[in-house]
């Protein structure tokens, strides 16, 4: 029998190994690139928890999930990544057994300044402060399972990102895309110090190159922008790959087999559509003095402070 694969070849979702006994934690999973990913992950047999913000749409996704995979091994847990004393009740319910993979994938995009409940600028904190908690919280369970898997998403735009640490909250000067930018580098400065930090565990990032999902939308509604929300769509229908695809990096790098401990993995086509594979990273993101910086102030900021110390 001929395995299905990608258009032009490559790894896709019949790839992914058998995952029974394997536990899963997929934040930002009601919608979009996060959804497919816990869907493959239960239909492969993993016990996967739905975190998500929305009580409604994440039990609709729920349902969907459990429609599909009858047999699965499926919760839905409530987490909003913008409020720190959901993240510290979420770890706490779910950080009893081994976890075996880690998704963090949640996150808002070009969004006019908000704040969290914690003061933080949205992007900054929903998108990695929020993950550096989490991430940190549940970090017994993760080092308590055989061979743990951090997978933390990011995006090409990490590319036009650079780290404010003069104004971080875009106090002083803030426009939305340098701001997405900043968190998205965030997420890859995270990973490779997490990398360098946690020998016990796989730190990877994943990117899902322009994929069509929910997340382009926000920002032009909450702006009242209906040209640009019509825009997004048009270029969601005609360009972008559709979200099935776009969560294969993510699947890939939680998943499969060889994948490079601070690693970054993408869609091959210039990092925009196509089968996932290694894709080069800015080069500020192995910056060791930046990762240092940032995990200094990402403690003190978030109050989580990991339980291992950094290698000499």
């Amino acid at each position: 029998m001929t395995r299905r694969r990608w258009p032009m070849g490559g790894w896709t979702a019949a790839d992914i190994p058998d995952l029974h006994g394997r536990r899963a934690i997929v934040t930002g999973a009601n919608s979009g690139i996060g959804y497919h990913t816990a869907l493959q992950l239960a239909r492969r047999g993993a016990a996967v928890v739905l975190a998500c913000r929305s009580a409604e749409r994440g039990q609709a996704a729920y349902d969907r999930v459990t429609a599909a995979v009858p047999d699965g091994d499926v919760t839905l847990g409530s987490l909003d990544l913008a409020d720190l004393g959901s993240v510290r009740a979420f770890a706490a319910r779910h950080s009893g057994a081994p976890l075996d993979i880690l998704v963090n994938n949640a996150g808002v995009m070009a969004l006019p300044r908000r704040t969290t409940a914690d003061g933080f600028e949205m992007q900054f904190g929903t998108n990695h402060l929020g993950h550096f908690a989490l991430t940190g919280l549940l970090l017994p369970a993760l080092l308590a399972a055989s061979a743990p898997r951090v997978v933390t998403v990011t995006s090409g735009l990490a590319w036009m990102g650079r780290m404010r640490f003069d104004d971080l909250q875009g106090e002083r000067r803030y426009w939305k895309w340098a701001a997405y930018g900043q968190a998205k580098l965030a997420n890859l400065i995270f990973t490779k110090e997490l990398a360098r930090r946690e020998p016990g565990l796989l730190s990877v990032a994943a990117h899902p190159g322009y994929a069509a999902t929910n997340l382009q939308h926000a920002g032009p509604r909450m702006e009242g922008n209906k040209l640009m929300d019509r825009a997004v769509a048009f270029g969601n229908v005609l360009i972008a790959q559709p979200a099935t695809a776009g969560a294969l990096p993510s699947l890939y790098a939680a998943t499969a087999p060889g994948v490079q401990n601070g690693a970054c993995y993408g869609p091959r086509g210039l990092q925009t559509r196509g089968a996932p594979a290694k894709v080069v990273m800015p080069p500020q993101a192995a910056k060791p003095e930046l990762g240092r910086r940032l995990w200094e102030v990402s403690e003190s900021l978030t109050g989580v402070t990991y339980a291992a110390p950094a290698n000499p």
